[in-house]
């Protein structure tokens, strides 16, 4: 397959380039190498593939189309695997119009590149924010969606111009509403990365609210591959996520048993935007992508923090 990844040298999309490198596909990485976090942890992501002759690396904008048509037509792009993200609900709420730009006009580039082209299908990376304010838990895909920051609004709207390409030009694009996610190379932004960190130096660490805030969380190799069985089948959103969820408070005490740390939790305000509780309802993914998860927290948080000792 000869595929696009745009976003690829992110915390998610390497880890997609990566997988279909193994397979023996052609992989076009399109990245702006945004300063959202370290450039360099990015350049680290993608070094280990640009030895590989199937590898291609483009450095740009997704916002700007005409270097999508170039991709598409220079390399007869048969599938895209939209990745490519202004990341981040407390981001968004101090910079609403970047998460708008990037999110929408971005997602808006690659669909309009993607009309009368070789394009086959489109895997388009969505987001459990974009549900918000919960109505009942798990989340399936028919919960109401009102999302509480610009960010999670963002997804939303990309999701539905996603839905619109498809009904006016009869693109096949599959929105896939991840929930939170997390493993080796995860964003230094993240909470498990924030608290491992902390806890390997026997820091405070820090909890925004009373800490009984619940989040379901979704291993990077789930995620992956959730991702690349969605250009096989599927049609329409999914929730992909491992289907438990946690208190933020037991997440970091997780952490801290693990790293035998001496760390403490410290309280700080909520944060604005934040929602309440994640849980990801599968049975969809399970039944039409033939996915289902398989590492739990437990297992995925000893994964990641043997890994982070290695490093």
């Amino acid at each position: 397959m000869k595929v696009l990844v745009t976003g690829g040298a992110g915390f998610i999309g390497s880890h997609v380039v990566d997988s279909l490198l193994r397979s023996n596909n052609h992989v076009i990485c399109l990245d702006n190498f945004d300063q959202y976090y370290d450039v360099k942890i990015k350049r680290g992501n993608i070094t280990p593939f640009l030895d590989n002759n199937d590898f291609y690396l483009i450095e740009g904008d997704v916002q700007n189309q005409q270097i999508l048509d170039k991709i598409i037509s220079d390399h007869n792009v048969e599938y895209i695997i939209h990745e490519a993200a202004q990341p981040g609900v407390r981001a968004s709420v101090s910079d609403p119009l970047k998460s708008t730009m990037v999110n929408i006009v971005g997602t808006l580039s690659v669909l309009q590149a993607s009309v009368d082209s070789s394009v086959k299908k489109i895997i388009n990376a969505s987001s459990s924010s974009i549900y918000g304010k919960v109505k009942y838990l798990p989340f399936d895909e028919n919960h109401p969606k009102e999302p509480l920051s610009p960010y999670g609004a963002s997804k939303l709207a990309a999701e539905q111009y996603c839905n619109i390409f498809s009904e006016l030009y009869g693109l096949d694009i599959v929105s896939l509403r991840y929930f939170t996610v997390y493993g080796p190379g995860i964003r230094p932004d993240l909470a498990i990365s924030i608290f491992t960190e902390k806890a390997m130096n026997n820091e405070i660490i820090p909890i925004y609210g009373d800490g009984t805030r619940t989040r379901g969380f979704t291993h990077i190799s789930d995620i992956a591959r959730a991702t690349i069985e969605a250009i096989k089948r599927g049609d329409g959103a999914y929730n992909i996520g491992e289907g438990s969820r946690v208190s933020v408070k037991e997440l970091a005490n997780k952490i801290i048993r693990l790293t035998r740390s001496e760390s403490k939790l410290e309280y700080f305000p909520a944060i604005k935007g934040d929602t309440e509780h994640t849980q990801a309802d599968i049975k969809k993914a399970n039944k039409e992508l033939h996915w289902k998860p398989n590492i739990n927290l437990d297992e995925g948080l000893e994964k990641y923090v043997n890994w982070k000792k290695q490093r």
